[in-house]
């Protein structure tokens, strides 16, 4: 069996969560099985180690863990993109479109040098919402992204056709 194979396999659907009809692509055993995790991290810094990236971005909450153990294997800093009121400082807020409601996030204002390239890092990405809603805190900072990064892409729901930049993604669910 692959890595991606194990990973795949080590994602646990979660039917009707958050709410009926959705089905939740959830981690957590991902992430408590150490050498798996240990090899998740390793295929992100192989394809980043020698980038021309400043600053992973890790978008909350579950964008932190993997933003957190990628930042640290490459050597760079860590930004953070959180929900409204979780932030202690001055911040900057960006809202969009879930494939189930709306939201939004919040960065700090200083939270990156302007001119950074960064590299925005989240579990999943769906509808693209999210990823370009945190893309566009970042573009008001006046640093630029370099990629997305996630571990799944719902591809049925299309994220790239709203993305802007490239994505990468280790695994894809598209229908069966």
């Amino acid at each position: 069996m692959s890595t991606i194979d194990d990973i795949r396999a080590n994602i646990r659907d979660v039917h009707d969560f958050p709410k009926p009809g959705i089905v939740f692509k959830d981690i957590t055993p991902l992430v408590g099985n150490g050498p798996l995790f240990r090899k998740t991290i390793d295929l992100f810094a192989e394809r980043y180690e020698g980038a021309a990236v400043d600053t992973v971005v890790g978008v909350e909450s579950r964008g932190f863990i993997i933003g957190a153990a990628l930042a640290y294997r490459l050597g760079k800093g860590l930004c953070v993109i959180r929900k409204p009121g979780k932030l202690p400082y001055d911040t900057l807020q960006a809202s969009y479109e879930l494939e189930y409601g709306t939201d939004t996030l919040e960065v700090h204002s200083d939270a990156l040098v302007p001119g950074a390239r960064v590299l925005l890092v989240d579990d999943l990405v769906a509808t693209g919402g999210t990823a370009v809603a945190a893309a566009a805190l970042v573009e008001q900072l006046g640093a630029t992204v370099f990629e997305h990064a996630c571990i799944i892409e719902l591809g049925f729901l299309k994220p790239r056709e709203k993305l802007g930049q490239e994505l990468f993604s280790l695994i894809t669910y598209d229908p069966e």
